[in-house]
């Protein structure tokens, strides 16, 4: 598990996996939501550009990510 420290009061989806190197691209990481591989707070997140604040946690690929 990683937390993610948030510095404004959201982050897209898809920016937040490529930061944290689970994407290698933003491309990737919107890519990786429409396959619906990516979970936010345990439901499929399919909005590629959803907005993540403090307190959601983001699951992919076997990764964990809390934003606090």
């Amino acid at each position: 598990m990683t937390e993610f420290k948030l510095k404004g009061e959201y982050i897209a989806l898809c920016d937040l996996l490529k930061i944290e190197g689970i994407a290698d691209s933003g491309g990737q990481g919107k890519a990786m939501v429409a396959e619906g591989v990516v979970r936010v707070d345990g439901e499929i997140e399919l909005r590629k550009t959803a907005k993540i604040r403090k307190g959601q946690v983001v699951e992919c690929l076997g990764q964990t990510i809390t934003l606090v």
